[in-house]
């Protein structure tokens, strides 16, 4: 990868699993959160230190509410926040 990306979120809106692609272009502490509408953390899906590449996680939000959430993929260099929808 040439920049830090969150490439796909799929499906979206999802029910209850979602599949999320992320590519990082260096060596790099990776942090993948999801975040409540209000802000809250919800749950860590990643934390770790990953080499440049392509990489796919998938959150299982069963036992979450409906309504939309946020993804947040953060390292040293770059913060990308998206938005989810589940349905229940």
């Amino acid at each position: 990868p040439d920049e830090y990306s969150i490439h796909n979120i799929y499906p979206n809106p999802f029910n209850p699993y979602a599949n999320i692609v992320y590519g990082i272009p260096e060596l790099s502490n990776v942090k993948v959160t999801v975040y409540d509408l209000q802000g809250r953390q919800i749950t860590v899906l990643q934390n770790d230190i990953q080499t440049p590449g392509y990489y796919a996680i998938q959150w299982d939000a069963a036992q979450y509410s409906s309504g939309v959430y946020f993804i947040s993929l953060k390292t040293n260099a770059a913060t990308i926040t998206q938005k989810v929808l589940l349905l229940k």
